[in-house]
């Protein structure tokens, strides 16, 4: 009998995979942040782009992610 297929279905099990999902989002979230800086060809500096990348609250990167749209410097983000 093989367990390739088997998935587990505790609650801990079901909290893991929400937070996976919920870390890959965010990982998403962040980049295209950064990605809309660097096309509308505002500098992001190492700092910044850390800032950025290490940041895991969905609302707050939403919000950047809209200020990156308008911002005519990374730091304008964080105002």
């Amino acid at each position: 009998m093989t367990m390739q297929n088997y998935r587990y279905k505790s609650e801990f099990a079901e909290m893991l995979r929400e937070e996976g999902r919920a870390e890959g989002m965010a990982e998403g979230e962040a980049m295209s942040v950064v990605k809309v800086l660097e096309q509308r060809g505002v500098p992001v500096t190492a700092s910044v782009r850390e800032r950025i990348l290490a940041c895991t609250d969905l609302e707050l990167l939403e919000s950047w992610l809209i200020r990156a749209l308008k911002a005519t410097s990374a730091e304008e983000l964080f105002d």
